[in-house]
């Protein structure tokens, strides 16, 4: 009562009259809704975990290739992309980006970002992607881009007619009325909540799903929050629901790591950046066998030459996946990764990394890196995030080169069995088999080059329709 009485008494003398006294009021109200408002969402804080991979090619002199990062990606059907954006949106204003022409050196591959918090709550998440272009991501985001919104013709033609009238050209009701496109390479979303976890069970049924088969969906595998998410479109509000945000990259900039093989055995790794590496695996693989070497830490600026032969003494695949598997895993949570978004990762990539031949190196990219490679923004602001980016270089070696370019000669000459041959390793090799037969022809005659890219797309159309990403 004392309080009441000392704010009335304040605001009697400093305001003269009812209508000031209620504009006064009136303000305090707004401000104190707006304090609320603040406490509110920020009392309870929450957690985010983010992680993903950076995967580049190159050759044994270290040098990065260019590749089709998208060519054989595989995501569900619900998650967007340059082909169906949603929103009424446009890639930059043009044409969408199309998976045939998309040639770059780096690949994100699926980060996700996890949230964990005891009570519900929202978010707004935005990534900064500037040296790269964000391809693919879910659930919808508020601002996607570079993108361009279309203005609607009803609001063109008010323009029209307002500038006919007298209206100043630099007015536009577009630029009121319409939805923003976004001209940086960035990602938001606006809104999103956090649902409590005891609301978990009750949702499990409102995620998507196909059938696919794609590597989506084994990071839904932790204890993470449900998350929902407006939709954005005013003719289907129903939001749409998933545990984590999901989005995916391309771009052209190199990594910390630079890989070089000057023999069939001998590898030199050398980190370039100005923060060490940590959590190196140099592994080989061949024919469901293989090996690896761990090493712990490679400072700024050293190089190390290891030899890793993979003519004997490699442990069947059934035995060596495993032994990763866990390893990997505990590189991770050290890290500051859960045990279960460990596994989830490895369990997401655990095909493509130990079971697909060639020599690759498997790392930690240094924090710094990912922050200043990979903005992200969260607001409010968590008590806890950690962000957990695997570099991986594929390493198109000497040896393959060689066989390769050999394998090319003869089957130009028209024989049968070097012709199967050559279609053999391209459908091994995969998605890295257009860098590889780039560096295998990079001094061939023009008829071999002919020949190495009608191979090319022989071996690739079976690799397109049924090996996901």
């Amino acid at each position: 009562m004392k309080t009441t009485t000392l704010i009335s008494g304040l605001l009697n003398r400093c305001f003269t009259t009812r209508a000031r006294r209620w504009t006064c009021c009136l303000f305090l109200g707004i401000a104190a809704i707006g304090l609320i408002g603040f406490v509110t969402r920020n009392h309870e804080r929450f957690v985010a975990h983010e992680w993903g991979t950076f995967t580049s090619v190159q050759g044994g002199d270290g040098v990065l290739l260019d590749w089709r990062p998208l060519e054989t990606s595989r995501l569900p059907k619900f998650v967007y992309d340059w082909q169906k954006p949603g929103l009424g949106r446009r890639a930059g204003g043009g044409p969408p980006f199309t998976k045939s022409v998309m040639l770059t050196l780096q690949r994100m591959e699926t980060p996700v970002i996890y949230f964990y918090a005891d009570h519900d709550q929202t978010v707004d998440v935005s990534v900064n992607f500037p040296r790269g272009l964000i391809t693919e991501w879910y659930p919808q985001a508020t601002q996607i881009g570079p993108a361009t919104v279309p203005v609607s013709s009803i609001v063109a033609n008010l323009d029209r007619f307002a500038h006919k009238i007298g209206v100043k050209p630099a007015f536009t009701f577009a630029s009121l009325l319409s939805s923003p496109g976004a001209k940086e390479s960035r990602a938001r979303w606006g809104r999103i909540e956090i649902l409590a976890q005891k609301r978990g069970p009750n949702l499990a049924a409102a995620l998507p799903f196909d059938q696919s088969g794609s590597h989506y969906f084994a990071a839904r595998d932790t204890d993470a929050n449900y998350l929902r998410v407006d939709s954005g479109v005013a003719t289907n509000p129903v939001p749409e629901h998933e545990k984590f945000i999901f989005y995916r990259g391309v771009g052209s900039f190199p990594t910390p790591l630079t890989v070089t093989m000057n023999s069939s055995d001998a590898v030199t790794i050398a980190n370039t950046s100005q923060e060490p590496l940590l959590h190196l695996y140099v592994l080989g693989l061949q024919n469901r066998a293989g090996k690896f070497i761990y090493i712990n830490r490679l400072s700024a600026g050293e190089h190390r030459t290891i030899q890793i032969d993979l003519r004997d003494g490699l442990s069947p695949l059934e035995k060596l996946s495993p032994q990763l598997t866990g390893q990997i895993a505990k590189s991770l949570v050290s890290q500051g990764l859960y045990p279960r978004e460990a596994a989830a990762m490895v369990n997401t990539w655990k095909d493509s990394w130990f079971e697909e031949d060639g020599l690759r190196v498997l790392y930690v990219l240094p924090r710094a890196w990912t922050d200043r490679t990979l903005p992200l923004t969260l607001d409010p602001a968590p008590r806890e995030l950690v962000r957990v980016m695997v570099g991986r270089a594929e390493v198109i070696s000497p040896a393959i080169e060689r066989e390769l370019s050999d394998a090319l000669v003869k089957a130009n000459r028209g024989d049968n069995q070097a012709r199967e041959h050559v279609l053999a390793e391209f459908k091994k090799l995969g998605r890295f088999a257009e860098p590889a037969l780039r560096l295998a022809t990079k001094h061939s005659r023009s008829e071999i080059s002919q020949t190495a890219w009608t191979l090319f797309q022989v071996a690739a159309k079976p690799v397109t329709e049924t090996k996901p990403l």
